[in-house]
């Protein structure tokens, strides 16, 4: 057990901010921790060392997001930190926009990218919000998010293709917007 509890203070707080970015509800999140610590601890002896074993923990965290979701329908309000990631080049951006403009714009423009970049995330499929919130949120390596997919590094790559691209046409009015305001 002492073993056990040295796992999880190890892991807890990567485990919790992972379900944290993948229900952006904190009870739910919660929820999703206390789940992959029971996995882990029922799995434990399976654990055949294949794999570093953070990665079979992210493996794990990815199946029980994977399941909470088939469970439920997810409705969530993103910052512009959460949505974009804090080295967003699209950020940074519109981070700059935000600050040329009078308090009253920036406000009104900080609303229309929240709403935007929800209405983003909420178009893009399950596996391309996992990968890139993986990504751009926890900064895995492609290869890393393959293996911890189960999948090839060519599949990621096409689902970022695709999450990046699909996020860049829903924020491209905004940021049109705010280069003219």
């Amino acid at each position: 057990m002492a073993a056990f509890e040295r796992l999880i203070e190890r892991y807890d707080s990567k485990v919790l901010s992972m379900a944290l970015s993948f229900t952006r509800d904190p009870e739910e999140a919660k929820d999703v921790y206390q789940e992959v610590f029971i996995r882990v601890f029922r799995a434990l002896p399976k654990f055949k060392q294949r794999s570093l074993f953070s990665t079979w923990v992210h493996r794990i965290v990815i199946n029980v997001c994977k399941t909470h979701q088939s469970r439920r329908a997810r409705h969530s309000h993103l910052s512009l930190d959460e949505s974009l990631g804090s080295e967003s080049p699209e950020r940074n951006l519109l981070l700059a926009q935000l600050s040329d403009g009078s308090s009253g714009e920036r406000m009104a423009l900080q609303s229309d990218l929240s709403t935007q970049m929800n209405e983003a995330l909420q178009l893009l499929s399950p596996k391309q919000r996992l990968v890139f919130t993986l990504r751009h949120y926890h900064g895995y390596k492609l290869r890393e998010i393959a293996t911890m997919m189960s999948c090839a590094e060519g599949t990621v790559k096409r689902h970022l293709f695709s999450a990046t691209r699909r996020v860049r046409e829903v924020l491209r009015p905004l940021v049109a917007e705010g280069w003219q305001g």
